[in-house]
């Protein structure tokens, strides 16, 4: 599997069920960490802010033929989830999802862990 890069801080927060976000200190705007400047207003300036790692799914991908590394995986699903009440997205790996009918639109979803996949999540 390839190495993916994110920061340590994102990791941790990921693998305690949570998700590390920022917030503008200008408009208060929230933000996933990976974020340069505010999109609503254009500050730069941020604190970090720790949300709880729980959402619902919005859309996802099941894959059956996975990239190279990935082979012992499938199938698996790739989430699109929304987090709670914030207007924040994130992605992550659902495993054992084979059929469209095992994960409904709006399941009720939360991060796990972060290893070598990334963001790990799983069905409530």
């Amino acid at each position: 599997m390839c190495k993916l890069s994110a920061k340590p801080e994102f990791i941790e927060a990921a693998k305690a069920g949570n998700v590390l976000a920022r917030k503008c200190t200008k408009c208060d705007d929230l933000h996933l960490a990976t974020v340069y400047f505010c999109k609503k207003c254009g500050s730069k300036e941020f604190e970090d802010s720790i949300l709880k790692g729980t959402g619902k799914v919005v859309t996802y991908t099941i894959m059956t033929i996975p990239p190279a590394g990935f082979e012992d995986l499938a199938p698996y699903a790739w989430v699109v989830m929304e987090l709670g009440d914030y207007d924040l997205r994130i992605s992550g790996f659902l495993a054992n999802i084979q059929k469209p009918g095992d994960l409904p639109i709006g399941a009720a979803v939360k991060v796990i862990d972060f290893d070598d996949r990334g963001i790990v999540l799983e069905k409530l």
